[in-house]
């Protein structure tokens, strides 16, 4: 069978053997990596896609528009090519490489569902939107507390002092807030907000007696030097690679720790197919390659395995795990594997334009917006009636060009210099209830490039997610409203799950191995050697962007892992 430990070649398993294998390089993986390495482990690095490296592949970031053969624009071959990755925000004519060629990466939408990846060194982490906000315990208490999913086997105070270890080393800047629901961090010097953006949070402050405030962003943009990274030259152009390290990435920050150590090796087109179980040892010995440029199949060994493959990414090496000991997908024998996928439901807003600050402008393109925390069912007084959980907002104020219809010679072009009216607007990020049904599955009949089974995803937004919808966009009309903007419009694009990037909450964790797939430490309650500490872990999704709490949950549990094999656990 498949995944079972028999006729093994000696030479190579003495050649192939490590300490540890962590598979995926993007924002988990990369933590992964450098934890395990500083701690002295040997250990192997494995990515499915082509290697980048930093400074060097980030091509034609420094050009201006006008240098592009396109200008930037997206081309109808792009269009083509790759139908799911071209529709999103960070895709250009620069950033593409960073993104898979949808025709070669195909999956079947059981229901929509956009499916935003890249294969390469680093992953998302290179076009991450790097907005970094703790959970807190009206998160990870959830869903004891409404009965939705699995209670959480952790609460803040076991995750606290991770955040404290990670966010330095990743260089978040925001602002100290004090908000019981959106905990503080460790914080280099807060992005300052513009003329309408001050006049905006001050008039909300005043307007709402919920406790409702608008804060500056809290992102992975370096206010100050980190190390050798940094500082943000305010040029918003993150997703083509930064060339100055003004950003955390896998690339600029965790991988090069992880070399310096001498303890990792790194090995790009390398797809998994499967994490080889032994079950007369009852723990798992390695796993199987496919080198995508031989076309071979090789087998690495390690005491202990990381998968930080993506949510969608480490489902598909679980589910197609199987051996004698486990029919239907490694460490699934509570059938949780591949279902409670969930996303941050979003794309519903409101935004106004202003006649003041006419005399105003702002200098520079600042990569980071304002934030608008929780504000809805975190105590008895905000508690409401029909939904559960809640939502933030995400946005900011600009001024752009004025609007001239046609025009020729120098007056015209004069005319296009002039500024327009000072615009805010602000977009909604609401939580997503984890459904047993929303679930991914391997595909019976279709393969991918490689040879293996593709993904068939099946999930939808339900009844919760819509009831909220509407008061996430009644409320940001009302907040811009009481701010003082005119002309407001609203909207709903009302996207397919996916599209927000944040999928999740596969390989959920939870107390009880009868109805979860890993423990409070991210170990697989049945294979206690493996570690999984990318977005599958999530038992719920909260409202936040999740991966500074990816970052500390794998710290964690690196930490844990490698003290489990000093005490000869594993």
């Amino acid at each position: 069978m498949p995944g079972d430990s028999t006729n093994f070649n000696n030479k190579a398993i003495a050649q192939n053997t490590y300490d540890a294998i962590v598979v995926g390089s993007g924002i988990s993986g990369g933590w992964a990596a450098k934890e395990l390495c500083e701690k002295g482990l040997k250990t192997l690095v494995l990515e499915r896609g082509r290697n980048v490296e930093h400074i060097k592949d980030y091509t034609d970031t420094t050009k201006d528009p006008w240098e592009l053969t396109h200008h930037g624009a997206t081309t109808q071959p792009d269009r083509i090519n790759s139908p799911t990755q071209s529709k999103i925000y960070a895709w250009n004519e620069v950033s593409k490489k960073f993104f898979v060629n949808d025709v070669e990466n195909p999956y079947t939408q059981v229901k929509p569902f956009d499916w935003i990846r890249g294969n390469h060194v680093g992953g998302r982490s290179l076009t991450w939107g790097r907005q970094c906000y703790r959970w807190s315990d009206v998160d990870f208490g959830a869903n004891a507390k409404d009965g939705h999913g699995v209670d959480w086997p952790i609460r803040y105070k076991d995750i606290a002092p991770w955040y404290d270890y990670v966010e330095p080393f990743v260089g978040i800047s925001g602002s100290i807030e004090n908000l019981p629901q959106l905990p503080d961090g460790k914080f280099m010097p807060p992005m300052q907000m513009n003329c309408l953006e001050k006049q905006v949070a001050e008039r909300i402050k005043k307007s709402f007696g919920d406790g409702r405030t608008m804060i500056i962003g809290r992102t992975a943009n370096h206010t100050m030097k980190v190390g050798d990274r940094g500082p943000c030259q305010f040029r918003n152009k993150c997703h083509e690679g930064c060339p100055f390290g003004g950003y955390f990435s896998s690339n600029a920050a965790t991988l090069p720790a992880a070399a310096r150590t001498g303890n990792m090796t790194l090995r790009p087109f390398s797809v998994v197919e499967q994490v080889i179980y032994d079950k007369d040892k009852k723990k798992a010995i390695g796993v199987r390659i496919l080198d995508t440029e031989t076309m071979k199949t090789e087998e690495y060994y390690a005491k202990i395995i990381f998968l930080n493959a993506s949510t969608l990414g480490t489902t598909h090496i679980l589910l197609n795990s199987v051996s004698d000991a486990f029919s239907n997908g490694l460490g699934n024998s509570s059938e949780q594997v591949g279902h409670n996928l969930m996303d941050h439901h979003y794309g519903v807003g409101a935004h106004g334009e202003t006649e003041d600050f006419s005399d105003q402008y702002t200098y520079g393109r600042r990569a980071n917006g304002i934030y608008v925390p929780r504000f809805r069912n975190i105590n008895q007084a905000t508690q409401q009636k029909d939904y559960v959980r809640g939502f933030g907002y995400q946005g900011g104020g600009g001024r752009g060009k004025i609007s001239i219809e046609g025009g020729i010679g120098a007056g015209y072009k004069e005319s296009l210099t002039e500024p327009g009216k000072w615009t805010f607007g602000i977009g909604s990020w609401g939580e997503h209830l984890p459904y047993y049904e929303n679930k991914v599955t391997l595909s019976k009949d279709k393969k991918d490039k490689w040879g293996l089974p593709s993904l068939d995803i099946d999930c939808e937004f339900k009844e919760n997610e819509k009831i909220m919808r509407k008061d996430m966009k009644d409320s940001a009309v009302e907040m811009l409203e009481k701010a003082g903007l005119k002309n407001i419009a609203s909207y709903d694009n009302a996207p397919a799950p996916g599209f927000c990037i944040h999928e999740m909450g596969t390989a959920r964790m939870g107390k009880n191995p009868k109805t979860s797939v890993l423990n409070g430490n991210n170990q697989m309650h049945e294979v206690k050697n493996v570690f999984i500490t990318d977005g599958s872990c999530m038992a719920s999704s909260a409202c936040q962007n999740p991966s500074i709490t990816y970052m500390a949950l794998t710290a964690r549990a690196c930490d844990f892992a490698v003290n489990e094999l000093k005490k000869g656990n594993l």
